[in-house]
């Protein structure tokens, strides 16, 4: 069994930064991309950042320039997303995700239980 872990979610004012850490735990066998959605009241899920074994990284066009993200250097089992000067409209519930190659059951998309991340005006 796989599971995801999320922390770091809260209430913050416009402008002010926020970190999300995402572990992975189970019987895992390795890890490929990591990364982090978020779903908004009334809109679909989108992708925030996503982030490689190999360390590559991709932002949504929104964020870019003002959220990080990385995973940890030895395990590479946990992402994290450093977000900075936040916008209201970055309120939303994060998600973490994972493509995992878990040691029963092969291949698998996994999901953590999310996070709220809510930013005031």
């Amino acid at each position: 069994q796989v599971q995801l872990v999320e922390s770091g979610g809260g209430l913050v004012q416009a402008g002010g930064s926020l970190r999300l850490s995402c572990a992975a735990s189970g019987s895992i066998f390795s890890i490929n991309a990591m990364g982090w959605y978020r779903r908004a009241p009334g809109k679909q899920r989108e992708l925030v950042a996503g982030i490689t074994s190999a360390g590559s990284t991709n932002y949504a066009v929104s964020v870019k320039g003002r959220f990080t993200i990385s995973r940890n250097n030895a395990a590479k089992n946990t992402v994290y997303l450093q977000m900075n000067s936040l916008k209201p409209e970055d309120t939303a519930v994060y998600y973490c995700n994972a493509d995992v190659f878990a040691v029963v059951g092969g291949r698998n998309d996994y999901w953590g239980q999310g996070t709220q991340v809510t930013v005031s005006s």
